[in-house]
């Protein structure tokens, strides 16, 4: 609570910040990406209005197989102003999943020759599982932690005068067992990982 209070006090005291745009529209996203064939949706304004980011695109991809990702990815082009990017862990259990398992964990994305860090859940709902992995990517970052990327935020602010960032929330359920779902999730990540380059500003 203290570094939400902090963050958002100190880039609204920096409220000069730069509002960095995204480095090209997410409805040029490509819906066709190697074995993936994706379907767009539309959150509703409601919803729209209460995150305050300003692109995004949220679909459905499938590999062909009968096996599916959820891709969502917001960009705010300032966090200064308060619309600080909200995580899962406070809006899953608001839709009625429950957070059964919680860690950071390693994922290897050949295609970019790197490994990054990023935050993984198991969620449970009446029997049903999933799994979502999501980061922050962030001015040039891959951030796997709330706190250090409300840190990171009010560091740049000041030091870059920057405060825009966004956020990668990829959902698959668990239909065999959460190995087979990470696997699909890893190999999604990978696929996307050089394209959101694409969009999002270092």
């Amino acid at each position: 609570m203290i570094l939400l209070i902090a963050a958002a006090g100190l880039t609204t005291l920096f409220s000069h910040s730069e509002r960095i745009k995204p480095n090209r529209p997410f409805s040029q996203f490509p819906l066709e990406i190697g074995p993936w064939r994706g379907a767009t949706s539309q959150m509703d304004e409601e919803v729209y209005n209460i995150l305050g980011v300003e692109d995004y695109i949220m679909a459905n991809f499938s590999n062909g197989k009968g096996l599916g990702v959820n891709l969502y990815v917001g960009f705010y082009q300032s966090q200064s102003k308060g619309d600080l990017i909200h995580s899962p862990k406070n809006c899953m259990p608001g839709a009625g999943w429950n957070i059964v398992q919680s860690a950071v964990i390693p994922i290897e994305l050949p295609k970019s020759d790197k490994t990054i860090k990023i935050a993984r859940l198991l969620l449970n709902k009446d029997g049903q599982k999933q799994v979502v992995y999501y980061w922050f990517q962030s001015r040039g970052r891959i951030i796997s932690s709330e706190y250090m990327q409300k840190i990171w935020l009010v560091l740049d602010s000041i030091t870059k005068s920057r405060t825009d960032g966004s956020f990668v929330r990829l959902i698959a359920p668990v239909i065999k067992n959460e190995a087979d779902t990470e696997r699909l999730l890893t190999q999604f990540a990978d696929d996307i990982y050089p394209i959101l380059n694409q969009f999002i500003p270092n």
